[in-house]
């Protein structure tokens, strides 16, 4: 969900050393911008950066990015990683859209962490997880396609199943109240933190094809 405009937020952004603002010169090498040939794992819809931010902490020996469109949301995370180290971090002000213009066959994982529902039938293309966006991933994955996804939203749930598994994916893993699961693996966004202590029901699903 988009917020406020935040004053000072481009300034923020311009200034901040974890963000790419020349990311397609990166595109099919992004290996080189952090100096390693690390595996990749992308966020598509970061958020404020909590996932993102305390992965990279957890695993220091993978390259992650998250990637969002609004700079009024963006610069919540940049917030966060003031004096903290994170070479293994970095972050991308984009539009998912155009995903596949921006990565060649060098993503590992993609987590797809509780994405626009889209609710509006004739919207469904613009959903994460839609056909639509599984072609572009295509082009984008090394070689295994892996992608983490967690919602509330039961609706958005059901179709991205059918949508995995009509692709070709084939389902690793599933819950269907993660909360309930108390894993102390899981790393928790903003807003799983938020319905966890509402007694929502979180959904997860790890597909890989």
């Amino acid at each position: 969900m988009r917020l406020r405009n935040v004053k000072g937020a481009s300034e923020l952004i311009e200034n901040c050393d974890y963000v790419v603002k020349n990311y397609n010169e990166y595109k099919g090498s992004f290996n080189k911008l952090f100096n390693n040939k690390n595996s990749l794992h992308i966020e598509i819809g970061m958020g404020k950066g909590d996932f993102i931010i305390e992965m990279a902490k957890r695993n220091p020996n993978i390259n992650f990015i998250g990637i969002e469109k609004y700079d009024s949301v963006i610069v919540r995370a940049i917030e966060k990683l003031n004096d903290i180290y994170l070479p293994n971090l970095k972050l991308i002000r984009m539009d998912a859209s155009v995903i596949d213009s921006v990565f060649n066959k060098e993503v590992d994982v993609i987590y797809l962490n509780f994405s626009d529902p889209w609710p509006k039938a004739r919207h469904s293309n613009r959903r994460l997880s839609s056909t639509n966006f599984l072609k572009k991933y295509d082009n984008i994955f090394k070689s295994d396609m892996k992608i983490i996804m967690k919602t509330d939203n039961t609706d958005l749930f059901e179709f991205s199943l059918i949508e995995f598994v009509n692709y070709g994916y084939k389902i690793e893993y599933i819950s269907l109240d993660l909360s309930a699961e108390q894993d102390l693996d899981n790393v928790m966004t903003e807003y799983e933190k938020k319905f966890s202590s509402k007694g929502y029901k979180i959904y997860k699903v790890v597909v890989k094809k």
